[in-house]
């Protein structure tokens, strides 16, 4: 198999452009829905199960909007993206505060909209109390170190920035304990884009394992149980998506086993899932500018990794196709590149593709998520617009694309404050 599904034709894309140029990200929202309601129906069977879209995927309020109607929350890690919670009128235990190194503006933006707060270190106890004060409900983020395999886009847990030892843990609940705190809840994320369903499974093995430890240790009992994102999702043609119902199943027995044979249900069941919820429906939009023949064959697009870092960041695979031409044979090769004065400007690295032309569409698959949110404006590049493909087939810009006086708008040109393009 070497191609992908695209939610809109040639003809049809082409009418978009006329609207609006490329580059820009688009999105399908009837594969979103599509997709959270099946995620949602996977785990039916936890009373309190809940998904907290990572905002950082595509933070856009349209698509968090859509996220809203399915039932979810938002998981923010910042002030910024907790404004987008409140500005969705979101509070309370639809937000999920979960960050690192977080001064205590953002504790406090938190802690005012009632969101459930998850701290990442031991130390962050004291500094939350000293400058906020406890909330009553407070999580917090494991990290097992070599007790789990992370892979190569988090890390190693052991070697990871985020989250308590397992000592830190039991200590860290004592203290909550003793100050007052009466709610509590544990979470963790060891990994990204992970597509076997066991891995999920022995997650939470591990943290079940711990809750009933916790219990036993410090005489208190865990309210929910975070698994964290790391959902992957199959960038190449001949990957398959995570198996939900098989991962489902499996924490459902582990369940059983460990928290309801032990008095400790009922306990919720949460993800913070953002990659797996947009990121396979959503594409970047580009046009063949230039192709140049050299030492070897380059595609040169419209687009940079200023619109999409993580084939250069990463190494990432994202497949590529290029519009009219999907069943033709794959009888070129090209790098696909990008105009910035960087080498690792490059979307695809010797990639097989169709002969390619000046004024091709290209669609870059599987932006959804960790695409037009990570993008800059080094060298000068605007950042591009985002579209929504409704359901009804209906196009609506979700964000406009940035402008020069957007990139000059923070400048002082020597007093020019008014400076317009």
């Amino acid at each position: 198999m070497t191609t992908k599904y695209i939610p809109f034709s040639k003809p049809q894309l082409e009418k978009i452009i006329e609207q609006y140029p490329t580059p820009f990200h688009i999105y399908d929202e009837k594969g979103i829905r599509e997709y959270a309601r099946k995620f949602t129906k996977a785990f039916s069977w936890n009373s309190g199960f809940k998904e907290y879209y990572a905002i950082k995927s595509a933070p856009n309020p349209y698509l968090m909007k859509i996220m809203r109607e399915e039932g979810f929350g938002i998981d923010c890690s910042s002030y910024a993206e907790l404004v987008i919670a409140e500005k969705l009128g979101m509070s309370g235990d639809e937000i999920m505060f979960t960050s690192n190194d977080t001064p205590a503006y953002e504790y406090k933006k938190a802690i005012e909209l009632g969101a459930i707060i998850n701290l990442d270190d031991i130390s962050h106890i004291e500094y939350l109390e000293k400058n906020v004060g406890l909330p009553s409900l407070v999580c917090f983020r494991y990290n097992p170190g070599s007790l789990k395999e992370g892979n190569t886009i988090i890390g190693h847990p052991e070697e990871a920035k985020y989250g308590f030892t397992r000592e830190q843990l039991f200590e860290g609940y004592q203290m909550l304990k003793d100050k007052g705190v009466t709610r509590f809840g544990l979470h963790t994320m060891v990994a990204s884009n992970e597509l076997d369903a066991a891995y999920f499974v022995e997650t939470a093995q591990i943290l079940f394992d711990l809750i009933v430890e916790i219990k036993q240790k410090v005489g208190i009992q865990i309210e929910f149980a975070n698994l964290g994102g790391g959902i992957g999702i199959p960038y190449r043609p001949t990957e398959q998506p995570v198996d939900l119902d098989f991962m489902s199943q499996g924490i459902k027995k582990l369940y059983q086993e460990k928290i309801e044979a032990n008095g400790l249900a009922p306990l919720r069941v949460y993800f913070e899932s953002g990659r797996a919820m947009t990121g396979p429906f959503g594409y970047l939009v580009s046009t063949v500018l230039h192709i140049k023949k050299t030492y070897k064959q380059y595609a040169g697009l419209d687009s940079s990794m200023a619109n999409l870092m993580r084939p250069a960041l990463y190494g990432s695979y994202h497949h590529i196709t290029v519009m009219g031409k999907e069943y033709e044979p794959l009888d070129q090769v090209y790098d696909v590149t990008g105009s910035l004065c960087e080498n690792n400007d490059k979307f695809a690295i010797n990639r097989k593709l169709p002969k390619v032309e000046s004024g091709d569409i290209v669609v870059i698959h599987d932006t959804g998520a960790h695409g037009h949110a990570m993008g800059f404006n080094y060298n000068g590049k605007l950042r591009s617009a985002e579209l929504l493909i409704r359901e009804n087939g209906e196009v609506v810009q979700i964000r406009r694309a940035e402008t020069l006086n957007d990139y000059f708008a923070t400048l002082d040109f020597g007093g020019l404050s008014d400076f317009k393009v």
